[in-house]
Parts: structure tokens; sequence; C-alpha cells
């Protein structure tokens, strides 16, 4: 990722250094980081909008629970349930009490088969994924926020240590999903930034502009790995944004969703119904957190 300084930035958008290292400072920039004293900012961040918006119940809700780290509530439902499910649809083979356990304890428990650290780490990872869309949630979907979002989730993992593969970057090998090509290394930052143009292009968002991002997302395949996982926390984060009620892809329609993201194009309507059969599931457990 390429990063660049205050100053750059400043000039970039003309503003004062002042005030632009007070949005670093205030976390109004997504990515930035210090150095010793020095301010590190993502090349495609974006400025910062002034004046607030004005959340839905559901992010407020998460807001509060997640600063004040109450639990039993719809945060702590989402963390679980979200991670959990993901991540088993990507193979990881820790049950759901275990990732109960992981977020409320930080402890595994008892296991009878050998555990993937990996599976633990990308599972405490998502944790923290899912609270970097709340923090974010009203804030447009940069290249940027994509990026870290992967860093978040494979750091610390066995990819990390590998030198081919790129934490927080995107692909540096050609690869494949379900025996289909995707889009080649080199033309994935071009690819990407199409997609978030011809996103943010659409006046008013819909469910099924956000179901045609994720598959677009997809069939790019940007990352190494993780692809699956980052693109369902950017459609929930999405639904968060454009105050649409989310929804979580569970085990049971994991098949349906395959078949969803294989069709759609043709037969828009097998990933509809099954993104809208998840998301009456999920407006079942607003109306029992007595959500508006």
């Amino acid at each position: 990722m390429e990063y660049i300084s205050v100053s750059h930035f400043a000039e970039k958008f003309g503003i004062s250094e002042r005030t632009a290292r007070n949005y670093c400072a205030s976390g109004k920039i997504s990515g930035a980081f210090l150095t010793g004293k020095t301010w590190n900012i993502p090349a495609d961040a974006p400025l910062p909008k002034k004046g607030k918006t004005k959340a839905s119940e559901l992010l407020t809700r998460l807001r509060e629970e997640k600063d004040s780290r109450m639990k039993g509530g719809i945060y702590h439902r989402i963390q679980i349930d979200l991670t959990y499910n993901s991540n088993h649809i990507e193979g990881s083979r820790l049950t759901k009490d275990q990732t109960r356990l992981i977020f409320e304890t930080n402890t595994i428990g008892i296991t009878t088969e050998n555990t993937s650290v990996d599976d633990i780490m990308e599972t405490v990872n998502h944790f923290r994924c899912i609270d970097y869309i709340i923090d974010h949630a009203a804030e447009k979907i940069t290249e940027s926020h994509i990026k870290q979002l992967h860093l978040i989730l494979k750091t610390n993992t066995s990819d990390s240590r590998k030198s081919w593969f790129a934490v927080g970057d995107y692909k540096r090998l050609a690869n494949e999903i379900g025996g289909e090509t995707t889009t080649m290394p080199e033309d994935v930052h071009k690819a990407v930034k199409a997609l978030l143009s011809d996103y943010y292009a659409v006046k008013h968002v819909e469910f099924d502009n956000i179901l045609d991002f994720h598959v677009r997302f997809e069939r790019i395949h940007p990352f190494q790995d993780g692809n699956g996982r980052i693109g369902r926390l950017l459609m929930f984060w999405q639904c968060l944004q454009s105050d649409i009620i989310p929804f979580i892809i569970t085990e049971d329609l994991r098949l349906f969703y395959y078949r969803g993201l294989q069709q759609w194009g043709n037969v828009n309507g097998y990933l509809r119904d099954t993104c809208l059969t998840a998301q009456d599931n999920f407006k079942e457990i607003i109306k029992y957190f007595r959500i508006v």
C-alpha cells in the first residue's frame, strides 16, 4: 500500500496541515498511522466529510454496545453469528461454542481434535473486522478500507509469513474460484476502482445493488485468500451504510449462496432469494432486541 505525508495530503485537498493532522488524530482518515511523530496516510484516502450523518438505530445500538463492551446484546450476537458462519463457510473447524468462548473469554475450551491456530487467529481477527466496520460504517468504502479489512483478517496467520502472500494488499499470483478464472493481479486495482465508482454512482442504493457489488467483488477475487469473508463483511457494511437490514449467510444457506453467486447475471433470483431469507432471519434478531 502506498502512503503519503500530512503535507502531501493537505496540498492534495487544499486544507491546512494542522487540519490534516487533526483528521489523523481523531481517526477520521482510515488507515492512517504514526511512525514516531510522523503520520502516514493511505494515498487513496478520501477527505473526511464535515458534519455528522444520523446513524440508524441498529448502528447506534451497535456502537453503544461495542464501546461499553456490553454482553448479551445484539453486538455480542452479531460478533458470534457473523464470525462463526463466515469462517465456517471457508472451512474453519471451530464450533459455534468455541467461537463464543473466544469472544467472551479469550479461550477456546475443550477440544478432542487438532485445532488450527489459523482458525483461532482468523476468528479473533474477524471480531476486529466487525469492530472496524461499526466504527467506519458511515464512510464511503474505499480501496484503503478494503485492504485494511484484509490486513486485519490475515494478521499473524500462517499466510502472513509467506513471502508471496500480500497481507493487506492485492494478490500477486493469479487464482481461481470454483474452477473459474478471476481478474489477473495486474488488473485488480483498476477493476476494484471501477467497481467502487459504479457502486457510488447509484443515487439510491437498493438490495440488488449490494448483491451485484458482492458478485463482482468475488469474481475479481482481489486477494490471494480471504475474499469470501471480506466480501461478506463489505455487504454487512453496505447494509448499515444504506440503512438496509443486514443479513448473515448461515451454514444451511451455503449451497444456495454458492449457486446464487454462480448464476448471478443469468438467474438473479437465486442469490436474491437466498439473501432475502437470510435477511428475514436477521429481522427476527432485530425484533427480539426491540430495534426499530
